[in-house]
């Protein structure tokens, strides 16, 4: 167990590779009910919303879901953050040690027909991943889940409790996040897990599932310090919509590159960590921003920042690990390609 945001947080059960492995073949049930969640209402939302992060709230619909971000006017990544539409509200789910700096940014920018709500304590989120999370679920339901397509969610009960029930998730796998009441979360828990065939994950393969698929993790490959184009991810960054928060800087960050974030994995045995010098041809070129071996791979594979120009699928590099030089390749990533997320 350790303590994080205020939570004490569980970073194994049975173990990581094996929980990693049930995930990637059939089911894992993770506790996130760290993560803030923001209600967010009123007559102005969606126009509030829409100047606040860098993706086009208007597109959205009543029960979709989007990956979304806040910056400075500099650019900078305030938090990267899902956004729920409601038929009354917007819900955002922000990462736990960014909560508080989320809401005051928010309510230091909102107009008077936009409400604002902090709702994290009372809420829990259960997330259930894998490849055979739907039918574990449709059994826990007694209903068919296959008419949720993804990035989407409904509103329904699990065993008599409200929730929201989303495709949504953080592994590259087939997966739903259900939203409910912190004080019967675990209501929704002991149902799910009484199906059987389901393992308890704890942190520690979060991360290494979000690795191989190349998602950011707030605090190691994006921060304040970093834009959304370099991050790699320009693809939710709507330079064609009207004015947001960021906008020009992040013009010209797209015109002007420096760096970008890289997906490389190790050809010597070694692992990459976070603070690790990369070279390529003696130069140094980066730094490694996050980095593990991956159970499924059974390599060594890492994040990190690399000089645009440098960044290319299949140019070679060298890590810098305790003073020894690494080979290593620079990857198209994700680096796990058979993910069932979408199916």
């Amino acid at each position: 167990m350790v303590d994080f945001a205020g939570y004490r947080m569980p970073v194994q059960y049975s173990g990581i590779v094996a929980e990693h492995l049930a995930v990637r073949k059939s089911c894992g049930i993770f506790d996130v009910s760290h993560m803030g969640e923001l209600n967010v209402s009123g007559a102005g939302a969606e126009e509030f919303l829409n100047y606040m992060t860098v993706n086009d709230v208007k597109t959205m619909s009543v029960g979709d879901a989007q990956y979304s971000a806040m910056c400075y006017e500099n650019g900078g990544i305030i938090d990267d953050i899902l956004i729920y539409k409601y038929a009354d509200k917007y819900m955002l789910v922000v990462n736990a040690s960014n909560l508080e700096k989320n809401f005051n940014w928010l309510n230091e920018h909102k107009p008077d027909d936009v409400n604002i709500v902090d709702v994290s304590a009372e809420t829990g989120l259960i997330a259930l991943q894998g490849p055979d999370s739907r039918n574990i679920l449709q059994n826990a339901l007694g209903k068919d889940l296959s008419d949720i397509p993804f990035y989407t969610f409904e509103e329904g009960t699990v065993d008599g409790v409200n929730a929201t029930i989303a495709r949504t998730g953080y592994t590259g796998e087939l997966g739903f996040e259900i939203y409910a009441d912190s004080k019967v979360i675990g209501v929704i828990w002991d149902s799910i897990m009484n199906i059987g065939n389901i393992t308890p994950c704890g942190l520690a393969c979060r991360d290494t599932l979000r690795m191989e698929m190349k998602f950011c993790l707030y605090g190691n490959d994006i921060d304040e310090k970093i834009n959304p184009i370099e991050a790699g991810l320009g693809w939710i960054t709507k330079l064609n919509k009207e004015n947001f928060i960021g906008k020009e800087s992040l013009i010209s960050a797209k015109e002007n590159r420096t760096k970008l974030l890289t997906a490389f994995e190790m050809v010597d045995r070694a692992v990459p960590r976070k603070g690790y010098k990369i070279f390529a041809e003696g130069n140094e070129v980066g730094i490694v921003t996050s980095g593990t071996q991956s159970p499924l791979l059974q390599k060594g594979i890492g994040l990190g920042f690399v000089q645009f120009g440098k960044h290319k699928s299949g140019m070679a590099l060298d890590i810098d690990i305790r003073g020894k030089m690494k080979k290593a390749l620079i990857i198209k990533p994700p680096f796990y390609k058979n993910g069932s997320a979408q199916l």
